[in-house]
């Protein structure tokens, strides 16, 4: 049995002060009724001490037997958890109500504790089931591109004679989107990784959101020409100041216009990419206008959903995984800052970035 396992005899042990106490205290009331007796001229049988002895230890006795017997099925629910060891962990009926205030209080302790550990196991599952269904369906967003540069580049070993060189140059421009694909897909797992540790790679500042959001542009500047997308900055001045982090900032810039661009790619002709910036009083607002295929209604509230793609992700873009938004929305709201979605099918869509002086600060201060 379990040394710490709850039995009559620990039941005494734990109570032996009291007990003690009782033999004294009564030993003692006895021994000065006699002698007040004695003093008066009066004598009593000694029987009649010890009879009035055995009287209190009777009703004492039964008084142990009584709690004892009232806090047998607590024990015994004790005792059972504790033979159970960590095989009983999810067992949220182990404990019998306590009979007690103190016992009372210690299954509602217990309790509490229970409920915010399986709150936390839960959220350590979900995040590890989410981190293992993104790691899967990155590898396997990673098959294909590389297996069309392998294929590609084959075909352009092959082709050494000067009328295939726009073939040739049409191959490689095609390698080049497919590598942006990995570069992609690289840059989600890193960021995915470090996001579980946001608050290590953290170091906000202040930063030129206008310079920020150029150097994005620019870095899909290749992929803007190929999908015929012609970017354009609108600021209220050369310059709009926010607080945040620049690195951060810039990786949910790429999602949106790599979003963006993405799902604008299939329409015909010249599409335009509006991106806003504006100053406002107490921060700044930021927003991107694609014209695009646009969201359906009945995604709309989802597309911040982890792995969710959604119609357009079903059927206009199926390399799509659906975490790009998710991404962002983690980071913004990180950030202290806020982002919401407007679209309509066919239409296009536009994301919205609202920042607030303070908001980063919040953050911190609470880490």
């Amino acid at each position: 049995m379990n040394d710490h396992a709850w039995t009559w005899k620990s039941f005494l042990l734990d109570r032996l002060l009291y007990i003690s106490a009782f033999l004294v205290s009564t030993g003692l009331m006895l021994l000065v009724l006699w002698l007040d007796l004695l003093e008066s001229g009066l004598w009593i049988k000694s029987s009649s001490l010890l009879y009035l002895l055995l009287l209190a230890t009777g009703v004492f006795t039964g008084t142990l037997a009584y709690e004892y017997i009232r806090q047998r099925q607590y024990a015994e629910a004790l005792n059972r958890r504790l033979a159970e060891g960590a095989s009983g962990i999810d067992h949220s009926s182990a404990f019998h109500t306590g009979v007690t205030r103190e016992q009372q209080a210690v299954s509602e302790v217990l309790r509490l504790q229970q409920r915010e550990y399986m709150n936390t196991l839960a959220s350590y599952k979900a995040a590890q089931e989410q981190h293992l269904h993104f790691t899967s369906q990155w590898v396997h967003q990673l098959k294909t591109p590389v297996s069309v540069i392998d294929l590609l580049a084959q075909q352009s070993a092959g082709k050494s004679d000067p009328d295939c060189m726009p073939d040739l140059l049409d191959a490689i421009a095609s390698i080049q989107e497919e590598n942006e694909k990995i570069a992609y897909g690289l840059q989600m797992m890193l960021y995915t990784a470090r996001l579980e540790k946001f608050e290590l790679d953290l170091h906000p500042r202040r930063v030129d959101l206008t310079a920020v959001v150029r150097r994005v542009i620019n870095e899909h500047k290749k992929a803007c020409i190929r999908a015929s997308i012609f970017p354009k900055i609108e600021a209220d001045s050369e310059s709009v100041e926010v607080e945040t982090d620049e690195k951060w900032l810039a990786f949910v810039l790429h999602q949106v216009v790599s979003n963006a661009i993405k799902y604008s790619r299939k329409e015909p002709g010249a599409k335009p990419l509006t991106i806003r910036i504006e100053q406002l009083a107490g921060g700044a607002a930021l927003s991107i206008e694609d014209k695009g295929v646009g969201i359906a209604e009945e995604d709309l509230p989802r597309v911040f959903d982890a792995f969710f793609t959604g119609e357009n992700g079903r059927g206009v873009v199926t390399e799509s995984t659906g975490m790009g938004l998710y991404l962002a929305r983690q980071v913004v709201s990180k950030l202290g800052h806020r982002i919401r979605i407007e679209s309509a099918p066919g239409q296009g869509t536009t994301v919205h970035l609202m920042f607030e002086n303070e908001g980063i600060h919040q953050f911190t201060e609470t880490r």
